[in-house]
């Protein structure tokens, strides 16, 4: 059988989006495919959020910024949104059962020194933790919507 395809949105594909799916991923494993991109995409992985991640001993470095475009001719199962314009600028996707939008502050807009913008990085990584942790243990309790 196929696994079911996570897809995490945001605006730039940056930050929040490859937060959420490192999480995803160490909480699903192998029960699901997850992946992340953006309405339009920086280009590149936050290096902030990569060190943030990394503190929690999950690696994000090899992640890409990719277009939401790469995934329209995909089944997707389920789409979660974490930010206002990605939620609204998100197309319908082939296969799609579900989508969720849970919103959180974007890090990358965090001013100061690299102290204060990782401290920054750390609230909005943890805020994600709890949601998309308990999203996994729900869709592995069967608790929630796939």
């Amino acid at each position: 059988m196929k696994k079911p395809l996570i897809l995490v949105l945001c605006t730039g594909n940056s930050c929040r989006s490859h937060l959420a799916e490192g999480f995803l991923r160490r909480a699903l494993g192998d029960t699901a495919v997850v992946a992340s991109a953006g309405s339009k995409p920086a280009g590149y992985v936050h290096p902030l959020a990569i060190k943030v991640m990394a503190e929690e001993g999950i690696d994000i470095s090899q992640h890409t910024s990719k277009h939401l475009n790469e995934f329209l001719d995909r089944d997707v199962e389920t789409v979660i949104t974490v930010c206002g314009n990605a939620d609204q600028a998100c197309p319908m996707f082939p296969g799609q059962l579900n989508r969720h939008h849970w919103g959180f502050v974007d890090p990358a807009h965090a001013t100061g020194t690299e102290e204060e913008q990782l401290a920054v990085f750390r609230t909005v990584r943890d805020q994600i933790r709890m949601v998309f942790e308990a999203y996994a243990a729900g869709r592995r309790d069967g608790r929630t919507p796939t």
